[in-house]
């Protein structure tokens, strides 16, 4: 054994859960560069490993885009936002401030923006899975928080018109993190600002929209 040799420092040997981790985490950045179409031989290739390993670990690529979803965005989602969002000794716009800042901290990475718009093109259901949370965990809470704060002791569900008002404030925030993490265009540095503004005009403007909702 020549020097050189006997000076390289030995590869560590990976767990199986060590190397599962280590392979989710290099199929995020691959996602996020070349978008969901590409195969799994060539996802094996960009992981250093063969297609047949892969599939030692991930039966499928849906398998392995589940485990995705799973890291990039449920493990992001901190359980103390459902807390914040139903703490009525709180005012409401001061609940969604303080959500809306940690929310946008955690998801305006050009990592979670760029697989979150590729699965979208792609039809990926990540997509739908996380439309879906957005639903039932932020603008339904919030729609139900608006109408107790205003009165209603058993508040209905909110109708289709109010929850698209809600989206619309929702989506602005977010395109704010697209066209300054993807599209890499000047936008308002003052974060809080924006979140502030839109949070101004949608409170208002629900109040303005649908004032007989409000009452029992």
């Amino acid at each position: 054994m020549d020097q050189q040799t006997k000076n390289t420092p030995r590869k560590k040997r990976l767990s199986s859960e060590e190397r599962r981790k280590e392979f989710i985490s290099k199929a995020i950045e691959f996602f996020a560069e070349e978008g969901f179409e590409s195969s799994t031989r060539e996802l094996a290739r960009y992981l250093g490993v063969t297609q047949p390993l892969l599939y030692r670990y991930f039966p499928s690529k849906d398998d392995l885009i589940k485990e995705v979803y799973q890291t990039v965005y449920l493990s992001r989602w901190q359980e103390e936002w459902d807390v914040l969002l139903c703490d009525r000794s709180i005012p409401l716009r001061a609940r969604l401030q303080e959500f809306y800042e940690a929310y946008t901290d955690a998801i305006f990475t050009r990592e979670w923006m760029r697989i979150f718009l590729f699965s979208g093109l792609k039809g990926v259901e990540i997509n739908r899975w996380y439309v879906g949370l957005v639903n039932e965990r932020i603008l339904n809470r919030i729609l139900n928080e608006f109408r107790v704060e205003a009165g209603q002791k058993n508040p209905k569900p909110p109708s289709a018109q109010e929850l698209e008002l809600a989206w619309v404030m929702h989506g602005g925030i977010f395109y704010y993190g697209v066209r300054k993490h993807i599209y890499e265009t000047p936008v308002l540095e003052d974060k809080s600002r924006m979140i502030s503004d839109a949070l101004d005009l949608f409170l208002k403007g629900i109040g303005d929209a649908f004032p007989t909702g409000l009452k029992e």
